[in-house]
């Protein structure tokens, strides 16, 4: 039963498994419209989204919900260190309980970097009619070197440049958060670590959007959707643009993001029709 009380660009909170967890919501509450659910990167929270959600409900005309996971932004914080499996456990342990506290009905996962790969992975392992369609910005199925190198040199910034200053603006456990995600990637058991295998259980249609200069993954990564899944899927390639296709290329991802849900909507409305 839906715990959330759902107030257009209000701060607000959830509490999952025991955990008190950040939120805001834009646009129309579920049943009266779709919802698009956003899970943020390995060093994201509500407020590093910006102004993204807000322009995606008015975009979309979809209710538009985003949320802080464990150790980020304003949430509580997670024990260290996390298990080299973080994600999958937060596809499966901790978004089935977002997704009931909101009162979710139906709509889209969209996930950015580590939360495109939660997103893809509770897709592919959970059968859940409600989520109707994925949106994956930056995502991660498998560690490659080049990323790794990017993380690593991440960690020189938190420890000896002025990164911990600028995410502390926005985490109020600034080393939670950073520990929780690069501790992880850079521990030497999780280069094996591969959840590919989600791709092929995926049965919604898919966006994929990546930045042609990523710097944490390559288009191999998009490559990986493309060649494993059944279900249609669409690919955006933004040139002049790395890991943050919603900020470094906002205007074109929205785009990109409107044009998908209201393929689905129509798709949505047509299957009512017939039935």
């Amino acid at each position: 039963m839906a715990d959330f009380e759902w107030r257009d660009g209000a701060a607000s909170e959830i509490t999952v498994n025991g955990k008190r967890l950040e939120a805001v919501s834009y646009g129309p509450p579920p049943g009266e419209a779709p919802t698009i659910v956003m899970l943020h990167e390995g060093l994201g929270c509500v407020a590093l989204w910006r102004d993204f959600p807000k322009k995606l409900a008015e975009a979309t005309g979809f209710g538009v919900f985003a949320w802080s996971r464990g150790g980020y932004g304003q949430s509580d914080p997670v024990d260290l260190p996390r298990p080299l499996d973080y994600m999958t456990r937060e596809a499966l342990d901790v978004l089935p309980g977002v997704l009931d506290a909101i009162g979710f009905e139906y709509g889209i996962l969209l996930g950015h970097s580590d939360g495109a790969s939660i997103a893809a992975i509770y897709a592919g392992s959970v059968e859940d009619f409600r989520v109707r369609g994925l949106v994956l910005m930056a995502p991660h199925f498998f560690t490659e070197e080049g990323g790794l190198k990017s993380i690593a040199e991440a960690k020189d910034a938190y420890d000896n440049g002025d990164l911990r200053g600028k995410l502390a603006k926005y985490h109020k456990d600034v080393d939670n958060a950073f520990r929780g995600w690069n501790d992880a990637w850079l521990d030497p058991g999780f280069k094996a670590w591969n959840i590919g295998e989600s791709i092929d259980y995926l049965r919604v249609p898919v966006l994929a959007i990546q930045g042609a200069d990523d710097q944490y993954g390559t288009l191999a990564q998009i490559r990986e959707i493309e060649n494993r899944i059944y279900s249609p899927v669409d690919v955006e390639i933004l040139s002049d643009c790395r890991h943050s296709p919603h900020i470094e290329q906002p205007g074109k991802t929205l785009s990109a993001v409107a044009e998908f849900c209201a393929r689905l909507a129509r798709i949505e409305a047509a299957e009512v029709e017939v039935a």
